[in-house]
Order: C-alpha cells, then sequence, then structure tokens
C-alpha cells in the first residue's frame, strides 16, 4: 500500500470525457478509476488520500515544442532542463519535448547525444526529443531512419532562417520523401526566409529599428505562402506535415483546405498568438523586445481565426515555443537593431492557465482544453495513452486544478528562469494545486515537492493520425 494513492471526489476531465470519479493510483500509473463514492471505490486503501472535492483531476500537460538551452543568435535560452521542466511542473504539465539540434556539417547522432546530456537526470518531469534538420544530405537521411527507430519520429526543418537553420526546398522534398518511408513526421517552420531577410535590410537602412518592426516585416502574406509551400511538397512527397506556431489566419485557411482535401496535415499553435498581439511589441522604451518571436505576433484581429481554428480542428495542438531570453542582457543585445533580439518567449509555465482562461472566457470547452494541451499532442507524438490521459494503464500523470482560485501571472510569482513575463499583470481564474508525476507528487498544494532527475527520457511511437 505504501505506493498507492487515492484521489477522492474530483471531476476527471478527459478529452472523450468528464465524470465525478476516484482515482487509484499504483506504481506510478493509474490502476482504477470508479464512480465517487461507489462500493468500488469505497473498499480501496492507500497511503496517501489527495481530496479533489470541487477541484478537476486532470490528465498532465504535454508541450510539444520547447526550446530548453537552445543556442540562438549569440547566446542561450536562459531556462536549463532543470529550471524549465521545474517551471513546467507547477503549470500543470508534466511531459515536453523539446528539440535537440543538429549542427551543419555534423551528424544528428552528435546533435541528439549533446541534448541526451544536457537533459539527463536534471528533469523533474518526462521528457522526448525531437530532432532538428539544419543539413539534409545522403548521410542525415539515412540517419533519419536509425532515430525513427529509437523513439526519435518527429523532425523539424526551417524555411525561415538563411545561413542558420533554413533548408531551401530541394532538401525539404528529400526529408519528406524520408519520412514518408520511416513514419517520422515532418514539423514546419513555415516562413519565407529569403524574402523577409530582404526586408529586414530594407527596414535597417530604412532606420526602421525598433522591435515592432520584426513583426512588420515577417509578413502573414509570407508566413501563408510558406505554409502552402510545405503543404505542396508533402503532397508531392506523400508525406504528413506538422505546421509549427501558426500564427495568421491566412496560414490557417492554408491548413483547413489541405485538411479539407483529406490531406494529412497537422497545425499548432501557442498562447502568444491567442493571447498577445503587435501591440505588444509596439510597447515603450524598447520593452517590445520581450514579445520578439517568430512567426511573431500578429495584430489582435487575427485571434478570432485561431480560435475558431482550435474549435474545427483545423489547428490541433497548442504548445508553447517555450524560448525565454531574458530581457537584461539577451533582448537588449537588438537594441538599435530589432534583427538582433534574440527570438523567444517564456510560457512553458502559463500554457494550462491560460488555456483553462479560454474555457472561462467560452472560446472552447473544458473537454477540448484538455484534447488541445494533453491528448492530442501526446497522440500526435507517439505517447498515447500512455500521456496524454487518465486512464487504468496510462502513467500517473495528474493535476489536480482548482477552477475557482484566482491568481495573477507575474515576473513576481513565476519559475521560470527568465526576467519578465509576457502576461505580467494579467489575471487568471484557475490555478494547479497539486501535480502527479509518474505517481510522484511533484507539486503539493502549491509547494515544489519534485526533484531534478525524477523525469525520464520517454522514447516515442510514430503519429497515431496516420495508423
Amino acid at each position: 500500500m505504501s505506493n498507492r494513492t487515492l484521489i477522492r471526489g474530483g471531476l476527471v476531465v478527459t478529452a472523450a470525457d468528464e465524470m465525478h470519479a476516484d482515482v487509484l493510483v499504483e506504481d506510478g500509473r493509474i490502476a482504477a478509476l470508479a464512480a465517487h463514492n461507489s462500493p468500488v471505490s469505497q473498499t480501496w486503501t492507500a497511503a496517501r488520500t489527495i481530496d479533489a472535492t470541487n477541484k478537476y483531476v486532470l490528465p498532465g500537460g504535454v508541450d510539444a515544442h520547447t526550446h530548453m538551452e537552445l543556442p540562438f543568435g549569440g547566446t542561450f535560452a536562459s531556462d536549463t532542463f532543470e529550471t524549465g521542466t521545474r517551471a513546467a511542473a507547477w503549470g500543470g504539465t508534466t511531459t515536453i519535448i523539446d528539440f535537440a539540434v543538429q549542427t551543419v556539417g555534423r551528424a544528428l547522432r552528435e546533435g541528439l547525444d549533446a541534448w541526451y546530456a544536457k537533459a539527463d537526470g536534471n528533469c523533474a518531469i518526462d521528457y522526448g526529443f525531437h530532432m532538428i534538420l539544419s543539413d539534409v544530405n545522403e548521410q542525415s537521411l539515412k540517419e533519419m531512419d536509425l532515430l525513427v527507430e529509437e523513439g526519435i519520429t518527429s523532425f523539424k526543418l526551417f524555411m525561415a532562417y538563411p545561413g542558420v537553420f533554413y533548408s531551401d526546398d530541394g532538401r525539404i522534398l528529400r526529408a519528406m520523401q524520408r519520412s514518408a518511408v520511416n513514419g517520422g513526421l515532418i514539423m514546419m517552420h513555415a516562413e519565407n526566409g529569403i524574402a523577409i531577410d530582404v526586408l529586414v535590410e530594407q527596414a535597417l537602412a530604412e532606420g526602421r529599428t525598433d522591435p515592432r518592426y520584426h513583426g512588420e516585416v515577417r509578413k502573414v502574406l509570407l508566413e501563408a505562402e510558406a505554409t502552402h509551400r510545405a503543404i505542396q511538397l508533402a503532397r508531392v512527397a506523400g508525406a504528413p506535415l506538422y505546421v509549427v506556431h501558426v500564427s495568421a489566419e491566412e496560414a490557417v485557411a492554408e491548413l483547413a483546405t489541405a485538411r479539407d482535401k483529406g490531406l494529412p496535415v497537422f497545425g499548432e499553435t501557442c498562447p502568444q498568438y491567442l493571447f498577445l498581439s503587435t501591440e505588444n511589441l509596439a510597447e515603450p522604451d524598447f520593452g517590445g523586445a520581450k514579445y520578439v518571436c517568430s512567426t511573431p505576433l500578429r495584430p489582435r484581429e487575427h485571434q478570432a481565426a485561431l480560435w475558431r481554428g482550435l474549435r474545427t480542428n483545423d489547428l490541433q495542438v497548442v504548445s508553447t515555443d517555450h524560448c525565454p531570453f531574458c530581457f537584461t542582457g539577451q533582448k537588449e543585445l537588438g537594441r538599435g537593431d530589432f534583427s538582433k533580439i534574440p527570438n523567444g518567449l517564456p510560457g512553458v509555465e502559463n500554457r494550462m492557465d491560460l488555456l483553462h482562461q479560454a474555457v472561462v472566457d467560452g472560446h472552447i470547452s473544458r473537454r477540448r482544453w484538455i484534447e488541445i494541451a494533453c491528448a492530442t499532442p501526446a497522440r500526435m507524438f507517439g505517447l498515447y495513452p500512455k500521456k496524454g490521459t487518465i486512464a487504468p494503464g496510462a502513467d500517473a500523470d495528474i493535476v489536480i486544478y482548482d477552477p475557482h482560485a484566482e491568481q495573477t501571472l507575474s515576473v513576481r510569482t513565476h519559475h521560470m528562469n527568465v526576467d519578465y513575463s509576457a502576461y505580467e499583470g494579467k489575471q487568471i481564474t484557475g490555478q494547479v494545486e497539486t501535480v502527479l508525476s509518474r505517481g510522484e507528487v511533484v507539486i503539493d498544494g502549491r509547494t515544489f515537492t519534485g526533484r531534478a532527475g525524477h523525469g525520464v527520457y520517454t522514447p516515442r511511437s510514430t503519429c497515431q493520425y496516420l495508423n
């Protein structure tokens, strides 16, 4: 009984169902569910009982897009695997999938091993990896097959960032052709980086150097064009496609058109595009630098299309693209030249709360909240039903969530290793109270009780929407 935990009296919410149920956890997994105070659950005994009366009992969040310790723009993302996964736990996320980076001219294996080394023994929650393909050639194409067998089943390519991560259409096509054979899923940063670089150069030459111009040069049409092109290349290759951090109405329309044709095309958006806008990029005294990310924040009118896409399933996942850089000393590298501002926002701790606020505001239902934040990312990236649901046999990654608690998001109270909050002062209804990761309590009534090294590497199967 010493390894048993009983969660009583809460409303269990999954993507498929809601029920007032008691949940029995044993040996790190969910052993059983039964109606609250049913004859079955009344016989259960446990070393620890958690009272979830008037609370939600949720699957732990799966954040399928994070960048801990990412090298970018001459600096590194400010969250380590230790600080970033601890912050994730505080926010009700119990699994992240981070991005290992291939260096141009080097093997995929070398990049992957470097990321294993960064994460191993340092994570408070479970983690997996995608692989960024920076250099598509015969050797790296062969390595893709080996990585899929090892449980690295998704590969990210960039149509943006010439000279850094950029791949041309020929390389993209070849990687897609390979994934069509080996079962991997291509993830695409869809922006026309070649054209954007021209606009950046012109803006700087004209003295338009403030952070807001980052958003102005990375045009909506250049996201839509690249999304369209990525879809057509995937069609030619006979491969599935997952477009990351979709920010614009016109890009959603491209995905919707493809899905209406029955194509295996998927889209992700992020909280920053749902809750922030170009108004933030225009904040005075270089304050807009805090909000520089790519794809960039868009005018507020794009938000309605993103919410609609989430309701209609033209967008399937909300991830964070968590890639924090401190304002002092990091974002400030771009004073006088917006193109030198490191791209990325902090958010791994805020995602579940912001999406609950979307439930309160009527944008999505409770079950859709769990679907886009837990179940679908787990299915998309081969972790379901081990992750992403509450069912017998699943890992006991469980969040006790108080839907009535009120909190104010702030740098003063968050746990991410960054010196500002992208949502400073935003009032939220709902708060994580207790979090279990594989049955171990890592947040206990708003106290961190976890540890670095509890989280383990989790290999993944292929995308479950293609089987």
